[in-house]
């Protein structure tokens, strides 16, 4: 496979999460992107949370990020929430993108590329 058939073939994702701490959740989210697993981050401060837990209604306030970045960098990334996330049960949503953006999409893709997915390192 060349490398422009291998750059057609990445898959474009967002994981969206919740954390009771903006600021938690934007130095959770800095080493993603430092680690290249994650492009750009969106992080949105106060949003209200209604769930049921433990058999109560709960009515709070969290924050919640969109991370994007390459569908084939989730694993490491929901693996690296479930180990460091406050949270005993933490939400995680990971759904696809087809940007619309050529430029912005080679951008992620250029972003989020880890020595071991280049094919020239």
């Amino acid at each position: 496979m060349s490398g422009d058939q291998a750059d057609e073939d990445v898959e474009i994702c967002e994981i969206v999460i919740t954390a009771p701490d903006a600021e938690w959740l934007a130095g959770f989210c800095r080493s993603l992107i430092e680690d290249r697993l994650a492009a750009a981050v969106h992080i949105i401060e106060d949003i209200r949370t209604l769930y049921r837990w433990q058999g109560e209604i709960h009515d709070t306030h969290e924050a919640r990020a969109h991370i994007r970045t390459r569908r084939s960098h989730a694993p490491a990334i929901v693996h690296r929430i479930q180990a460091d996330h406050p949270y005993e049960v933490p939400s995680v949503v990971v759904q696809s993108l087809t940007p619309l953006n050529h430029r912005y999409e080679l951008w992620l893709r250029d972003a989020t590329l880890l020595a071991a997915d280049d094919p020239n390192a």
